[in-house]
């Protein structure tokens, strides 16, 4: 434990040293930091390509596909996925049925049935 005097010494030493959260919040963020986000293999991916997708295209461990109407959230594991589905199936027509399979919003109306799934980027 350090003495009173250390302490109020690195209390000196914490206040006249900047901290880089004390950052204003409008300053530009470094070089890397950019390159980082673009090289993100997400990165300018849309909704739509990634429902697209083929399982064999997808490099995450867990896929995951969530309910609009029922809030409920799927998971597989990508392994299982492409032994039950195959390689070449594609990851919206898996999740639709993910969803559908364990469906509890049932009315009757083919319209009104089954869940509307929300994809999470893979």
């Amino acid at each position: 434990m350090p003495t009173p005097k250390q302490m109020e010494k690195l209390a000196a030493e914490a206040v006249s040293r900047p901290s880089p959260s004390t950052a204003a919040p409008d300053a530009p963020l470094p070089a890397g930091y950019w390159q980082s986000v673009l090289k993100d293999p997400r990165a300018g991916t849309t909704e739509a390509q990634i429902r697209q997708r083929r399982l064999s295209e997808i490099q995450r461990h867990v896929l995951r596909v969530s309910c609009r109407r029922c809030e409920r959230t799927v998971e597989i594991q990508t392994a299982d996925a492409v032994r039950l589905y195959g390689d070449n199936a594609l990851w919206k027509d898996v999740a639709q049925r993910l969803l559908d399979n364990t469906c509890q919003q049932r009315t009757g109306r083919h319209e009104e049935d089954g869940c509307w799934p929300a994809f999470e980027s893979p």
